[in-house]
């Protein structure tokens, strides 16, 4: 291949993915694919010889970009997915031009990533000393990545070395979370050796807010049973509702009983910088560790999250291993990521990061979540005011729980019951994606169904909201009719 042929088709990828993000907003949101064109991509068959790349580029503007997941929608409120801020789009060619390996080394991305994880932790006001973290796949790993740190303390100060004998005759560890922790805590519970028996599931008040006072019984019981309480999570904003734990009172309590506070703030920990909500994350910078995803609010293109720690010499301890084929002599006191974390190969994410923060700033990041903050709030208001919808959870961040509840009759037998308002709104989700024009998700929140909407686009506009509402209730009367 020529560079000419290269920079042919690199202007005919760009023009496919100009003409992707500019026509979002005019189709559908989401809709299933046909069979035909499932197939297309299921049956494909193992090439024996090669095909030009104008080819390969005509098939991913025929048979890929057709058919999104739809979260570059403006009205797209499904899970935690965001629109992809162009200038990550762009980085991302680069940084696969460049394909290195940042484990480390001297050269860009290994700088670049020390900086952009510093400035990540500067944009939350989480501490942040040299080596203090890394970008990882997600929060999913990078919570991994903070608990092996957090087990490896706690064995170490109980007379244990885990990583040489393993937790086999120790006295469990046990860690403190409340029903709406997301569940990569639980994965990384499981996957460290520690058991899903062993988290424990804390009360949480009127707020969504984990108990202060309920976290410190469960601990004085455990302590009790001869066990080993060592961890807390707490929350920068639940999945579900969007809920901000109060950090100061449970800092204070793990300060006292030595435990690890981590914070899950893949979502909602880029919040802070919403001024209207920036009360809420008081104590945040009081962590032990803080995982959280740029490709969420900040509109990273997927995959990237990161750990944060405060004391470095902790993931280094859980994780260091240099054989000798590795040994850098040059690398200085911080030595290499790989040091730090469970991968050796690691991509270049940390362009698309720098690119991202850089293009918005501080400011426009800022202003990006405002918007959807001020948006989610109205809508908020929208549902309260509508007889025949439910807000079921005071909107804190920029998710917004609430579920269909008719104001009419839906039946011969009269007002619907509990039973089947759940069945209502458990089938809505799906019926609202179907129909194209809005996407949202459901979960269940204090043992009921609900629709749940995640405002993460800053394009998305109060007219969209309305658009949600409506498809919501005619999809209601869908399914009812």
């Amino acid at each position: 291949m020529t560079s000419d042929d290269f920079r042919a088709a690199a202007h005919t990828a760009a023009d496919l993915a100009a003409d992707h993000l500019a026509g979002l907003a005019a189709g559908p949101v989401w809709q299933p694919m046909d069979d035909a064109a499932r197939r297309t991509l299921l049956d494909a068959p193992l090439p024996a010889a090669g095909r030009p790349l104008d080819e390969l580029l005509a098939a991913v503007g025929r048979d890929v970009l057709p058919y999104p997941m739809g979260n570059g929608h403006p009205r797209f409120f499904g899970w935690v997915n965001s629109a992809p801020a162009p200038a990550g789009v762009l980085a991302t060619l680069a940084a696969a031009a460049m394909n290195p390996s940042s484990a480390g080394g001297d050269h860009a991305d290994v700088h670049l990533e020390r900086a952009v994880v510093r400035w990540i932790a500067e944009l939350v006001g989480f501490p942040h000393p040299a080596g203090g973290g890394l970008l990882t796949s997600g929060t999913s790993m990078a919570t991994i990545v903070c608990l092996a740190a957090a087990r490896n303390r706690a064995a170490r100060a109980a007379g244990w070395d885990v990583r040489e004998d393993g937790l086999a005759g120790m006295p469990p560890l046990v860690g403190y979370v409340t029903g709406e922790t997301h569940s990569c805590v639980r994965k990384a519970a499981e996957l460290l050796g520690l058991g899903s028996k062993h988290l424990r599931a804390v009360a949480t008040g009127p707020d969504g807010r984990l108990d202060p006072a309920g976290l410190r019984a469960a601990i004085a019981r455990d302590r009790a049973a001869g066990l080993l309480p060592f961890l807390v999570v707490a929350s920068a904003g639940t999945v579900g509702t969007g809920a901000v734990d109060a950090f100061d009172p449970i800092a204070d309590l793990c300060a006292e009983e030595r435990l690890w506070l981590h914070v899950d703030g893949a979502y909602g920990a880029f919040g802070v910088l919403d001024p209207e909500i920036a009360h809420r994350y008081a104590g945040l910078a009081r962590a032990d560790s803080l995982a959280l995803d740029p490709h969420k609010w900040l509109g990273v293109p997927v995959d990237c999250g990161c750990a944060l720690v405060r004391d470095p010499a902790e993931l280094r301890a859980a994780f260091s291993l240099v054989p000798s084929y590795l040994r850098d002599e040059a690398a200085g006191e911080l030595g290499w990521f790989s040091e730090y974390g469970t991968e050796q190969t690691r991509p270049f994410r940390a362009l698309k990061v720098w690119a991202t923060i850089a293009h918005r700033g501080r400011d426009g990041l800022a202003a990006d979540i405002a918007r959807t903050t001020a948006l989610a709030r109205r809508l908020g208001e929208l549902v309260t005011a509508d007889p025949d919808l439910e807000l079921l959870a005071e909107v804190q961040t920029s998710i917004v729980a609430f579920r269909l509840r008719p104001a009419e009759p839906t039946g011969p037998t009269g007002p619907a019951d509990e039973a089947a308002l759940d069945a209502l709104n458990r089938e809505l989700p799906a019926a609202v994606q179907r129909r194209g024009r809005a996407f949202l998700t459901g979960a269940r929140l204090d043992g009921r169904e609900i629709l749940r909407a995640c405002l993460l686009n800053p394009a998305t506009t109060e007219e969209d909201l309305a658009v949600l509402l409506a498809e919501v209730k005619a999809a209601g009367r869908e399914h009812s009719g």
